[in-house]
């Protein structure tokens, strides 16, 4: 009798077996001519480097493990969530390999391009109203509220979920620790769901023995840095609240202060970081930026300030390009 043998595949081991295995560690670059000359290092990570294109991979990859573990999230049942954007791209590309249909309520504000990644990764896209407020049933919070209780599906809440910031806490965090050598003595991100600047920041200040100081970027038209409500024009950050939702993952003890920037200060340096550092990011990551280079004008060569850029500008050519 013959048998035939059975052959065990070979060990790659610069080979990932997952897509979700490239998240995190990604790069952190030093800025040569945006920087004050002899003063501060400014550095920004590029969360763009994930493979769904933003930092939102990290909380959406810990959102499904851990709902997934403890049972909220059945298997192939579908996962809904509002955002404006990113978030949506992490789920759908975590659903995607793990098997989960992905619903994604979204305000029509969205660019092109964000529109056009969600549907290659197969995600069903609803339009609501952005402008309806938190307790409209129109409100995009409402609609996936109600979307998720009529499929049978798991709302995964990233403005009020804490393994958002837990992901934050336990690799972003640590990477940024690792990467600057423990030298970073600032710590500048934007403020969307809470979850990087909470999270990180946490790990932080407890790490270097509350020696990094932590800022938050904040969008004109947000009430995070105490202005009044308005039009926020950047995507992903900022909050209209008490017209909005205040999430549950902005731990406000964390951040030392939040330095609020105008659109036309974030936008001018998106394009400056394109044109002088080659740097392609979207406007979130401009924001984050200009707030950095601020900080980083009262410092001398003592200093590190890290800008966290949540992604790159390949999702806002449309927006760019105007």
């Amino acid at each position: 009798m013959h048998h035939t043998a059975v052959f065990a595949p070979p060990s790659l081991p610069g080979v990932a077996d997952s897509v979700l295995d490239l998240i995190g560690e990604t790069p952190v670059v030093r800025l040569n001519r945006l920087a004050p000359a002899g003063g501060a290092q400014v550095v920004v990570k590029l969360e763009g480097r994930n493979p769904g294109g933003s930092a939102k991979d990290r909380p959406a990859l810990a959102l499904v493990r851990d709902a997934e573990a403890s049972g909220a999230l059945r298997p192939g049942a579908a996962i809904v969530e509002s955002t404006s954007g990113n978030t949506g791209i992490g789920l759908a590309l975590v659903g995607r390999v793990t098997g989960h249909p992905v619903v994604i309520v979204h305000g029509g504000t969205m660019s092109p391009e964000k529109l056009a990644v969600l549907r290659l990764y197969g995600a069903e896209l609803i339009e609501a109203d952005w402008a309806a407020g938190p307790d409209d049933p129109d409100n995009p919070r409402a609609v996936a509220d109600r979307i998720a209780i009529e499929r049978s599906g798991w709302r995964s809440h990233q403005y009020d979920n804490p393994a958002n910031p837990g992901a934050h806490y336990r690799h972003t965090g640590p990477e940024i620790w690792r990467q600057t050598g423990g030298r970073i003595t600032h710590l500048v991100a934007g403020i969307g769901t809470g979850g990087t600047i909470s999270g990180t920041g946490r790990y932080l200040r407890e790490v270097s023995g509350d020696q990094v100081r932590i800022v938050g970027a904040n969008p004109t038209g947000s009430t995070y840095g105490g202005g009044l409500p308005g039009i926020v024009r950047v995507e992903g950050v900022g909050t209209t609240w008490p017209r909005s939702h205040w999430p549950q993952n902005l731990d406000t003890s964390v951040p030392h202060e939040i330095r609020t920037i105008p659109d036309d200060v974030a936008a001018a340096t998106v394009r400056d970081l394109a044109a002088q550092e080659g740097l392609l990011v979207g406007p979130s990551s401009g924001l984050a930026v200009a707030v950095a280079l601020e900080v980083a004008a009262d410092l001398d060569e003592r200093h590190v300030v890290l800008a966290i850029a949540p992604d790159s500008g390949t999702n806002y050519l449309t927006l760019l390009a105007r």
